[in-house]
């Protein structure tokens, strides 16, 4: 069994780099991993099933070593070192590198879902709408400075300028159509840097569609402290909808942009399928 070191000099701040990670490593008794680049092309292709693909980044990081592991049967370990790091939160990382590389020395693993559209897959969240404007507009400077608040920023800044963009949506049984600001189809249980999707779990085969309307900003605000303070998403209110299934889409009369775990991934129309407990993670 192998253990890949790979490292995403542009994820989150920077501080997080392949030294800072080889540091902790070896103090939990992983010496001398092979180490990678993320953007070297040939490494995928040696990797072996049972090899444990470390992944120093965010949630995009996370995605592409996910796919490969996919591939390769081999077994993912999310180094945080992003914006957001979602899916580390969703599958319960601890927040100290040197527990979580010990963590990793110890093997500890289990199975979580993937959300499979296309050729592509998503770990914790797409989205249509206005929740796609992090990945297309921020960036650079300011996502550096303000961290993962640059997701609620962005969002906040945009409120007002949108009138939201109709839609057909199918998930389940569920099928409601309208006029929406945004679409999350989340198959973790966090976005956009620690906004929680209540219900949601990262193994449970099933994706969560959270559908927002347009509303006034005050409403959308109230709307959304209601359901952090209830910790349950409501199946029907007049700002959002609430849908849960294995395979969910969404139809727009004309594309619009989609993001899968942060990053554009296409356009739509959008035909999601959660595959259960399909990739191995180290995790508590």
């Amino acid at each position: 069994m192998t253990y890949w070191l790979l490292a995403n000099s542009g994820a989150g701040d920077g501080e997080r780099g392949r030294s800072f990670w080889l540091e902790h490593l070896a103090m939990a008794g992983l010496d001398s991993p092979e180490c990678r680049d993320i953007a070297d092309d040939h490494w995928p292709s040696e990797v072996e099933p049972g090899d444990v693909v470390m992944m120093a980044g965010g949630d995009g990081s996370a995605n592409f070593g996910a796919r490969v592991c996919l591939e390769k049967d081999a077994v993912l370990a999310v180094l945080p070192s992003g914006t957001a790091n979602d899916f580390a939160r969703n599958i319960g990382l601890p927040e100290d590198p040197g527990e979580l590389c010990r963590l990793i020395a110890r093997g500890a693993r289990r199975h979580v879902d993937i959300a499979r559209f296309g050729d592509r897959i998503f770990l914790n969240v797409a989205h249509v709408g206005l929740g796609t404007l992090p990945a297309r507009e921020s960036g650079g400077p300011k996502k550096k400075i303000l961290g993962r608040f640059t997701y609620v920023v962005e969002l906040l800044q945009r409120l007002n300028a949108r009138r939201g963009f109709r839609a057909e949506i199918r998930c389940g049984k569920g099928y409601v159509r309208g006029r929406w600001l945004s679409i999350a189809l989340a198959n973790g249980t966090s976005f956009g840097g620690g906004h929680e999707i209540p219900e949601a779990a990262p193994d449970d085969g099933y994706l969560e569609v959270i559908a927002v309307k347009p509303r006034p900003v005050a409403q959308l605000l109230l709307t959304f402290v209601m359901v952090r303070l209830n910790r349950e998403a409501p199946t029907r209110t007049s700002t959002l909808v609430h849908l849960r299934g294995k395979h969910c889409s969404v139809r727009t009369p004309k594309p619009k942009t989609i993001t899968a775990d942060g990053d554009i991934a296409g356009k739509t129309p959008l035909d999601v399928s959660c595959q259960y407990q399909s990739l191995q993670v180290i995790a508590p």
